[in-house]
């Protein structure tokens, strides 16, 4: 029915909401004659709070984060599922497509770690990884992470942390054996949280006493899909594509599809211990990548024309091999 709103699925929690809420903006101001709606669905991932997310654990599903999400598009109860992209498979579901990625955030990691006024041990503001006192703790869920770490500084121990960006924060603020934590900026970013010149870090339950320094990407690759929003709908469903097309990047398209193809080629799910990033300069496609699937980092660049993003996840992939 024409008066019927259109249904963006999503998971609940802080971060999906935000990015769901900017598009819904992003619909509503390019269709002002249309009605937008959303619907939170619970997914599994959510639902599994105390697993571990920093292995592939073959017992655990794929797409944690995503599955209930894709049946209610398969089921018609909604139109379109707005995800984190780097949570999203690179094999979907028959019948689904991922249709847009509106344009991207910053791709960098941040380290989150406690300042020389808390009364626990701290630090200086703009650390760098260098920086850090020999054993240093640094607390992560993500091999990609873990392994970029351990590639700079084999004298860290890592742990695993689950929750939300303001519980990982507050565990690093109280708890002494932890040195930092990495976190994606583009989370940050979307969740309103702040970081100054003079190293602080604000928003929303932010601890007193804690600082930020954005690692750079010759430093840690982020994961495929970093900092991307993935919009994805049923296939052969032409008016939700048209509006899709309205919400898309035409570069940050490009490059998330060298990254996924990359992944996808090398067999990979969104905790392989792999780290991608496709860039765009004038009409050519670049692809870094890495990989630590044999225990020791193995790393790799090619270029293509922008319009073989495909081809070029491709090759970076077989040369990884």
């Amino acid at each position: 029915m024409p008066d019927q709103p259109i249904i963006i699925a999503t998971r609940g929690s802080a971060l999906a909401l935000a990015q769901t809420h900017m598009i819904l903006e992003m619909c509503r101001k390019a269709f002002p004659e249309l009605r937008f709606d959303y619907q939170i669905i619970k997914t599994t991932g959510d639902k599994l709070q105390k697993a571990s997310m920093s292995k592939t654990d073959p017992s655990l599903p794929k797409g944690l984060f995503t599955k209930e999400l894709e049946v209610a598009l398969l089921e018609g109860q909604a139109d379109l599922a707005v995800h984190s992209l780097k949570d999203l498979p690179t094999e979907l579901p028959a019948g689904l497509m991922l249709a847009a990625t509106p344009k991207r955030e910053d791709v960098r990691d941040v380290l989150i770690y406690r300042s020389e006024k808390n009364q626990l041990r701290g630090y200086q503001a703009h650390l760098k990884l260098k920086d850090f006192p020999q054993g240093a703790t640094i607390a992560t869920s993500s091999t990609r992470r873990k392994e970029q770490l351990l590639a700079v500084r084999p004298d860290f121990k890592t742990v695993e942390i689950r929750g939300n960006v303001a519980t990982r924060m507050k565990k690093v603020a109280d708890h002494g054996d932890l040195d930092a934590t990495v976190l994606a900026l583009a989370g940050l970013k979307r969740l309103n949280f702040s970081l100054n010149a003079d190293g602080t870090i604000t928003g929303e339950a932010v601890p007193d006493a804690m600082f930020a320094s954005v690692i750079e990407v010759a430093e840690m690759l982020p994961c495929v899909g970093q900092a991307a929003i993935g919009i994805e709908i049923r296939e052969h469903d032409e008016r939700i594509a048209r509006i899709c097309e309205r919400l898309t990047d035409f570069n940050t398209f490009q490059c998330v599809t060298a990254e996924r193809s990359f992944l996808r080629a090398m067999g990979g799910g969104c905790q392989s211990p792999v780290g991608a990033h496709a860039e765009i300069n004038g009409e050519t496609l670049t692809l870094k990548a890495v990989s630590f699937r044999d225990g020791s980092a193995r790393r790799a660049t090619a270029q293509r024309p922008i319009n073989e993003a495909v081809a070029l996840g491709q090759a970076v992939a077989a040369e990884l091999a």
